[in-house]
């Protein structure tokens, strides 16, 4: 998700330095370079090679230094940033950055750096509700610096209140959102729905299949970094929420050809990735069937969701799932017309790293013109970029979207 962009991770002097360790991953896991430059006080707490292994980078510390990659180092660190995040953000430092005062390489960095700034603070909560640190605060957010936290909760002195700092996966997901921001997705209503369905046999047994909602979160998530506004429909699935999505939950068909319904008036874009079950037993058992006997179910289709859209849609854009074990690109276009589609996305789960439960996909994306675009396997959150790109694509070069 962030592969080519220039990370520069400021940690300071707090108790929550530790969990800058594991930001540093997430960063490093989605692809971004990453520099990290630590305070004197930060070293009491985690050392610096800790960073260094998880950045295959040396960590920065001295101001007075020399460096053989830039003439002048604050300077080139911050020229060569995307952004400058700073976790935990001690009252110290951010008292200094508010006011001007750069006297170690950390707010001296900051001072040269044009980049989007991203603040966690993390303090005792007294400190935090003193007037003069939300003087600081207000002023920061003034300049244009953006802020995330603190949490209220437990704090390692014992207190209750706010001063936590905000957990690793929050700031990933703040910073992701301001380097993946489009302009293009504002205010943009974009529904997905993910996962499987549910058909219940009796009160223990059901009809389902393999899918996992890897893939339409996955869309969700990235639809909502880049700054549409989402509703993921999801059938039961093992997997958290993504941050800043409206969830809709549901089991069955019916349920989820119900949810869709309610929320497609309102929708831009609908991506259509769960994996809905064709069929329903005729009558559901209100007690358990016990072994022992033939079983003979009655199965009636389920709503074609899909389709429906397809029949009612006027200036949404419709993108449909084909996956396939044969023929791929004449099922999927066979759906795509069939569905009236103006994209469909394809693959083959026979493909190793293309099937259900994984974190890989082998996509094509197929258009109404019959023309296809053909993806090499990547993560699903790059699938889902993909999928997205070319959605944009579709409605600028038709405006009447």
């Amino acid at each position: 998700m962030l592969t080519g962009q220039h990370i520069i991770l400021g940690v300071t002097g707090g108790i929550a330095a530790y969990k800058a360790v594991e930001l540093c991953r997430l960063f490093i896991k989605a692809g971004a370079k990453v520099r990290v430059i630590m305070t004197e006080a930060a070293k009491e707490f985690v050392t610096p090679l800790t960073f260094q292994t998880i950045s295959n980078h040396p960590v920065y510390d001295q101001l007075f230094i020399g460096s053989e990659r830039f003439s002048v180092e604050h300077v080139g660190l911050a020229q060569e940033a995307d952004l400058f995040v700073i976790a935990p953000a001690t009252a110290n430092t951010l008292g200094k950055i508010a006011n001007g005062i750069a006297d170690n390489l950390l707010t001296t960095t900051v001072m040269a750096a044009k980049c989007p700034v991203l603040l966690a603070p993390a303090m005792n909560t007294n400190m935090y509700e003193n007037p003069l640190q939300q003087e600081n605060l207000q002023k920061l957010a003034a300049f244009g610096y953006h802020l995330i936290g603190p949490e209220q909760g437990e704090l390692a002195c014992g207190d209750q209140g706010r001063g936590r700092m905000s957990e690793p996966q929050a700031i990933f997901t703040a910073a992701c959102k301001i380097l993946m921001a489009d302009p293009f997705w504002q205010g943009r209503q974009v529904l997905v729905t993910a996962g499987p369905t549910r058909e219940a046999i009796d009160p223990i047994r059901f009809l389902s299949n393999h899918s996992s909602g890897k893939m339409g979160y996955a869309v969700a998530e990235t639809a909502a970094l880049l700054g549409a506004e989402v509703t993921l429909i999801s059938g039961p699935v093992q997997l958290e929420p993504p941050p800043g999505v409206k969830m809709v939950e549901v089991v069955s068909a019916q349920e989820m050809y119900e949810a869709v319904l309610d929320n497609f008036p309102t929708a831009d874009v609908v991506i259509k990735a769960a994996a809905v079950a064709d069929y329903r037993p005729l009558q559901q058992s209100k007690e358990k069937i016990k072994k022992g006997s033939e079983l003979n179910l009655n199965l009636i289709p389920n709503p074609d969701i899909l389709a429906e859209l397809g029949k009612q849609k006027q200036r949404q854009i419709l993108v449909g799932f084909a996956a396939e074990t044969n023929n791929l690109r004449e099922n999927a276009l066979k759906k795509l017309k069939q569905k009236n589609l103006d994209l469909i996305v394809a693959n083959n789960v026979l493909q190793e790293g293309a099937g259900f439960a994984v974190d890989t996909n082998i996509i094509q994306i197929f258009y109404r013109t019959g023309e296809n675009k053909e993806f090499p396997k990547m993560t699903k959150q790059q699938a889902a970029k993909e999928i997205l790109c070319a959605v944009k694509e579709l409605i600028k070069k038709n405006p009447v979207y």
